[in-house]
């Protein structure tokens, strides 16, 4: 079973369209952005933030003889600088993209420590090594996610459990489609290929690491060179 969050769009809507199409079994949570009545039977409409929400889904779609791999595709963003930051904003995105990714472990790891098996895959940013204006609350949630990545690593290793980020950098997709053309001009010329990612490059490295079991509490960087 492969529990995909933030799956109705971006990157997490393309990771569960291909595995999918690969004849895996997917379940998908979404918020904000519905994925249509006719994908309602693998969707369920989940407030990672709030650990109830999160616990009663998990407990719902996850049988109890299933292998768990969860992909923590969910996220928020909040643009502005620190200093004329709205708090309530800032404090959402944290609720979000650390706390929210924390509720589903939770959720997760009593099902995959009885089995003794398990896959969690985080996605983090380069905006987190990457110093980028207006963007705190963003980097501060990615960046930690790589603190507790390793925490949850040596507390699961010997249950069949690992668990590790994918630190982004520009991809042909999600959140980068909201960026106006002058910036996204800027950052291509940053990267050293000069385009940006291809999305199939981001399931590669999924598909890599469930099939991995001596790769964890690790960050890898996909950036092409940027950092």
């Amino acid at each position: 079973m492969i529990l995909i969050t933030g799956a109705s769009r971006g990157i997490g809507k393309f990771l569960m369209q291909k595995f999918s199409e690969k004849g895996e079994q997917v379940q998908g949570t979404y918020f904000s952005t519905s994925p249509g009545e006719s994908h309602m039977d693998v969707f369920s409409k989940v407030d990672i933030s709030n650990y109830s929400e999160v616990s009663e889904w998990v407990n719902r779609v996850c049988g109890p003889n299933e292998k768990i791999i969860l992909l923590n595709c969910a996220g928020g963003n909040y643009n502005a600088t620190a200093h004329k930051a709205d708090i309530k904003k800032w404090t959402e995105v944290i609720g979000i993209n650390l706390t929210g990714t924390f509720n589903v472990i939770k959720s997760v790891l009593p099902l995959m420590r009885e089995k003794g098996f398990g896959r969690i895959i985080n996605f983090s940013s380069i905006v987190a090594q990457k110093g980028i204006p207006g963007t705190s609350a963003y980097a501060a949630s990615k960046a930690g996610l790589w603190g507790l990545t390793k925490s949850i690593a040596a507390e699961n290793a010997r249950k069949g459990i690992t668990i590790n980020n994918l630190n982004l950098g520009y991809f042909d997709i999600g959140m980068i489609t909201e960026v106006p053309q002058e910036m996204l001009a800027f950052i291509k010329k940053e990267i050293p290929t000069g385009e940006l990612g291809n999305p199939d490059n981001i399931f590669n490295a999924v598909n890599f690491l469930i099939e991995s079991d001596y790769i964890n509490g690790t960050s890898i960087n996909m950036n092409a060179g940027l950092y």
